[in-house]
């Protein structure tokens, strides 16, 4: 009997990826698991605010919108989802999803899973004061130096719960801060049945995640090799076609664009990468420095000869706290001399700013068109530049200073260089700097109240 396979494809690899990717992948051809990954540091900082301010936010809305169109399709050729939707709300994700799917007939009820337990807010003074210092892991610094400003902590989980939630028969796996390459390694210990100490199978699992989890990052978006010659205007996303061994191979709906090759994985498995023979997750350390990759033609490329490690004993945690505010301001310098009539501007703004007393922990400007992306690499200014788009950042401690700084950018449309534009859009807005703290915390504190619940909708 022919070894049996089973198909992970990515759907979505960031809140605001191209919400066609999923249902092409569900509707070009067979898949088993549809992995949908949502959320990042900053996503969590930001859907903590959207609870903060109404308790039925907090998770990916866009995600609830997308499984109603999918549901028949979905329940109909037994298609599961894996997902980490939930963000800091769960809960919230589950009963919108209850809700809407009323409107939807589908063969069977739909089994809905939340999983519970990754976020620590609640618990953040329990914890300090029971030991746990959840130290800054690269400055040092306890958290009790910023506990005040803290918005969000969130544990990242690991397989355990979604495998449960598997076993539970759920169609839908609502997630909150899942690591993300446990979105497809999980149905693929769930499908073959992996020991939970078979770190080579577990390994490879993490390196068929990691391709995943950017989306088309790996199946010929973003990349830089020959890239004139993908056609991404209905772009195949990454299909995982894994076997019992751990080998599997890369590939994508031959119906869509794209591009799969020995190219496009490797851009995307260097991608984030620290120490490739430590790639550290909560179920296994995996070692790309092992990994073998065969490129098959056809958009398939074949990866295996995976290995791994012992798991570690402590889970990461992303703590986000406030740590002031910032705004940005652009305007465009037109020829002839733009980049010099940007640089003057630049510098009456910043005389300005010096003159009214403000203070600000940083003030960064950028020359767009004249080398801001590459800097220094760039060379010197071409002179010949048709436009130049000036664009200065400030970030402070103090609110009232950056809200005096997005008043002094509209003076210089008269009362600065000549032949710009680019200011209809009035003033810049003040955000919250929201800064990252990662800790790590003994892993059964968080995983003893991880739970599981199953709802029929």
């Amino acid at each position: 009997m022919p070894d049996r396979t089973v198909r992970v494809g990515s759907g979505q690899g960031f809140w605001g990826d191209w919400q066609e990717a999923p249902k092409l992948q569900v509707r070009r051809g067979p898949i088993d698991y549809l992995m949908l990954d949502y959320l990042a540091e900053i996503t969590m900082s930001i859907l903590q605010k959207q609870r903060e301010r109404d308790p039925a936010f907090g998770y990916a809305r866009d995600f609830v919108d997308l499984m109603i169109d999918l549901a028949p399709d979905l329940i109909a050729r037994g298609i599961r989802v894996v997902s980490n939707a939930g963000g800091v709300n769960p809960e919230a994700c589950r009963a919108a999803l209850v809700e809407r799917l009323r409107e939807v007939e589908t063969e069977r009820p739909v089994r809905i899973a939340i999983v519970r337990g990754d976020d620590l807010m609640d618990r953040l003074d329990e914890l300090l004061a029971s030991g746990h210092e959840l130290c800054n892991m690269e400055s040092g610094e306890p958290l009790r130096e910023v506990r005040e400003r803290v918005t969000a902590a969130n544990a990242y989980m690991g397989a355990g719960p979604i495998l449960e939630a598997l076993r539970q028969n759920a169609d839908l796996v609502v997630t909150g801060r899942s690591t993300d390459t446990a979105l497809t390694y999980a149905p693929l210990i769930h499908e073959f049945g992996w020991a939970a100490d078979g770190w080579d199978h577990i390994a490879s699992g993490v390196v068929a995640g990691h391709i995943n989890e950017c989306g088309a990052q790996a199946s010929g978006g973003n990349t830089l090799f020959r890239w004139r010659e993908v056609d991404l205007v209905e772009p195949g996303y990454p299909i995982i076609e894994a076997s019992a061994d751990g080998t599997f191979v890369v590939t994508k709906h031959p119906s869509l664009g794209g591009r799969v090759n020995w190219a496009s994985v490797t851009e995307q498995l260097v991608y984030e990468m620290g120490d490739p023979s430590e790639y550290i997750t909560p179920d296994c350390v995996a070692d790309f420095s092992t990994i073998r990759l065969e490129d098959l033609g056809g958009d398939r490329v074949r990866v295996t000869g995976v290995k791994g490690r012992a798991r570690p004993e402590t889970l990461k945690v992303s703590i986000a706290y406030r740590a002031g505010y910032k705004a940005t301001g652009t305007l465009t310098y037109a020829y002839p001399e733009a980049n010099e009539k940007a640089a003057e501007a630049d510098r009456v703004l910043r005389g300005r700013l010096d003159r009214l007393g403000l203070e600000f922990d940083e003030i960064r400007t950028e020359y767009v068109g004249a080398g801001a992306c590459h800097g220094p690499l760039a060379g010197p200014p071409n002179p010949d530049v048709p436009e130049v788009e000036l664009r200065v950042s400030v970030r402070g401690e103090d609110r009232s200073d950056v809200e005096r700084f997005t008043r002094e950018l509209a003076p210089l449309i008269l009362a600065g260089p000549p032949s710009v534009t680019g200011f209809a859009s009035g003033r810049p807005r003040v955000h919250d700097v929201m800064a990252y703290w990662p800790a790590l915390i003994d892993r059964t504190v968080v995983e003893r109240d991880v739970q599981v619940e199953v709802t029929e909708a």
